[in-house]
């Protein structure tokens, strides 16, 4: 039988993992002729998650659980959970249960007729303010008309993937992710599905405006050099505007005796075009600072414990991935 992995990210979710754990399982037991493995990676947590986890482990086999050294973030905590995944076919969901796991038979329908990435689009997004929406609509509007991939909007990363899809995600091991970009970027046969997103099950969102803006700001810089053309445009603009004032001054100068304009105007000019100045030094530091991180080369996350055993990080070269206890492979039957 086909194995399909559960993968989900965990950070601080000791109030909703009970009924995460709960619904996943019945939507498990309501699908036949699979293996599931449902794959916990946790974030750092400070709470009872990892506990919780283990909990769950001892009286149910299908759960594994990849318990990171610190806390790494979302983003690396996914790329340690695909490193792990055993599935033929993996599906990542949230534990904060706006997800709805009632919709992986739907997914795993799809991926047999042939689709590789199963994406899961909100229809609507109950639980969030308006701010928020109207934010995350115009980063995505900015992302989709600077960049060259078709990016999916209102997607998160609530999807099934086939394992070759997953083989391709791990060849990517940049520092700085933006795993949304690049679900997109890898391509392969991809099918929509829509939902209706749900509030959080219990707990406090871990994605603050800080957070988003720099998710946002991670997005932009990873899949399109749209600023620096930006940053590029604006300086010959400005200058050329500055070149055209002078020669006015100039003229009215010289033909019509006119005084030139003294300290508020020439203020003025000066702090214009150091805040110009100003915005592009910092695209530019945008863009050098993450050159600066990936040539250190140092692997993206470290591994404590894997199912119960205390891992030894062994790195054969830079960009490969760190290997856990045992290398388990697995071949798909598709």
């Amino acid at each position: 039988m086909k194995t399909i992995t559960i993968l989900v990210p965990a950070y601080n979710e000791e109030e909703v993992l009970d009924q995460l754990y709960s619904r996943l399982t019945d939507v498990i037991e309501s699908v036949p002729n699979y293996n599931f493995e449902i794959l916990f990676v946790n974030d750092g947590s400070k709470d009872n998650t990892l506990n919780m986890i283990k909990e769950f482990r001892v009286r149910d086999k299908r759960i594994s659980y990849v318990d990171l050294s610190r806390n790494f973030g979302k983003e690396t905590a996914m790329i340690a959970g695909l490193d792990h995944a055993m599935g033929d076919a993996v599906i990542i969901i949230d534990a904060d249960l706006q997800d709805p796991p009632e919709l992986i038979p739907d997914m795993i329908q799809y991926w047999e007729q042939g689709y590789d990435d199963v994406y899961a689009k909100r229809r609507s997004r109950a639980g969030e303010s308006w701010a928020k929406k109207w934010t995350a609509g115009k980063f995505y509007s900015l992302l989709k008309k600077t960049t060259r991939i078709p990016i999916q909007e209102n997607t998160g990363d609530f999807r099934l993937l086939d394992r070759r899809c997953v083989e391709a995600l791990k060849q990517i091991r940049e520092t700085q992710r933006y795993t949304k970009g690049m679900f997109s970027w890898i391509g392969y046969n991809k099918k929509e599905i829509l939902f209706d997103r749900d509030p959080r099950a219990a707990g406090e969102t871990k994605w603050n405006y800080f957070k988003l803006m720099d998710l946002a700001i991670e997005g932009i810089t990873s899949f399109t050099t749209f600023p620096l053309r930006l940053a590029s445009f604006l300086g010959f603009t400005v200058s050329f505007g500055a070149f055209c004032y002078m020669l006015w001054i100039i003229i009215k100068t010289l033909i019509h005796g006119e005084s030139v304009s003294g300290y508020p105007s020439m203020m003025t000019a000066i702090l214009f075009l150091g805040g110009v100045q100003l915005i592009a030094v910092g695209i530019i530091g945008e863009y050098l600072g993450r050159i600066f991180n990936e040539t250190k080369n140092r692997p993206l996350y470290f591994v404590d414990e894997y199912n119960d055993d205390k891992v030894t990080n062994l790195d054969e070269k830079p960009t490969a991935k760190l290997y856990r206890v045992e290398d388990h492979k697995v071949k798909s039957n598709r």
